[in-house]
């Protein structure tokens, strides 16, 4: 414990001494640079646009993809008898050769 004491007492007398941090202004000519940089970049293009769509489009499928999972789930969970209202596709072909 006496070791922490005398660490912190040191710590505590160099934080005392230590320069005084300024008002955290921006250096000289910064808001100038930044509304250079800003005016000179090109418009944004195509891509810019589609990618801003593209998410959109996403969500909007995976929206109408979980609707037409629910809504196919509640379809056939509401059939108590699942396999007597399937066709089998192999007797169809068979009854319809013979």
């Amino acid at each position: 414990m006496r070791n922490f004491d005398s660490k912190w007492q040191r710590l505590v007398v160099g934080a005392r001494q230590a320069p005084e941090a300024g008002e955290g202004a921006a250096p000289y000519g910064f808001a100038t640079r930044v509304s250079a940089r800003a005016m000179s970049e090109p418009p944004p293009g195509v891509a810019a646009i589609f990618g801003r769509f593209s998410v959109r489009a996403l969500y909007l499928a995976c929206l109408l993809t979980l609707t037409g999972a629910a809504a196919n789930y509640f379809v056939f969970a509401g059939t108590e008898d699942n396999e007597q209202n399937l066709i089998d596709p192999i007797s169809e072909v068979v009854t319809n050769a013979s």
